[in-house]
């Protein structure tokens, strides 16, 4: 078997192997793309369901300062929430994970406690959008080049989507409208999860990036920065 000389996590955590959770025991195989496992999908699962929740929350404005005088709007909205962490959070995770298979990576995501549960006071009763679900994980003998194309895969894909959205928004949905607002927050959410993860911190996506290809990520976070900036200025659902 190929000794393993790096371990490397794609998203908010460096998150200890030792954890009986994240990592099965035994050989760690590479899986065929888009393969997932049992306990992925139930990680996945739990994730999307609680940020679900919490951006439902924090934007229509449920908290312990406002009050929870908004419980109607709270549950027509969850729909939307969901359909907007789909897209952006599923999809970022997926993207790393698909491009690490490709490179004959082992890689599966496994969510964070303790930062979803952060995440649920903090959405719940201050009424701040933090969120720290987990982590896609890859193990295996990766290249430079091959860690820089699956960190930048993630915000790419929400770079894309926003960049998709926004021209919905502006030039096929020009009346205001209950699909335009879904429409402003798909590019909302996505612009600002790439914005997040391609910061060049730590064990986010934006140090794997700058390290493999500087160019690169000037571009995209330059990209991502500007749509961010105008939905949110723009955007009647940009609230946070």
């Amino acid at each position: 078997m190929v000794e393993e000389r790096r371990k490397i996590h794609t998203s908010f955590h460096d998150i200890s192997p030792r954890e009986y959770m994240y990592f099965p025991k035994g050989t760690l195989e590479p899986g065929k793309p888009g393969k997932f496992s049992r306990l992925e999908i139930a990680h996945l699962s739990i994730a999307m369901g609680v940020l679900t929740l919490v951006f439902s929350f924090v934007l229509t404005k449920n908290n312990i300062f406002t009050g929870f005088n908004n419980i109607g709007a709270l549950l027509s909205f969850i729909p939307i929430s969901f359909l907007g962490i789909v897209i952006a959070f599923f999809v970022h995770e997926i993207s790393h994970k698909f491009m690490a298979q490709k490179y004959g990576l082992w890689s599966e995501f496994r969510m964070y406690p303790m930062g979803l549960l952060l995440a649920l006071v903090f959405g719940i009763f201050i009424g701040i959008p933090f969120a720290a679900p987990g982590a896609v994980m890859f193990r295996g003998d990766a290249r430079n080049f091959e860690t820089g194309r699956i960190a930048v895969a993630g915000p790419l894909s929400n770079i894309v989507i926003s960049f998709v959205a926004l021209l919905l928004y502006l030039f096929v949905f020009l009346e205001t409208s209950t699909i335009k607002e879904i429409v402003g927050f798909v590019c909302l959410i996505n612009a600002v999860l790439a914005t997040f993860n391609l910061l060049p911190l730590g064990p986010l996506d934006g140090a794997k990036v700058i390290k493999w290809n500087a160019t690169v990520w000037i571009i995209l976070f330059s990209i991502s920065v500007a749509i961010m900036a105008y939905i949110l200025h723009f955007s009647p659902v940009a609230t946070f």
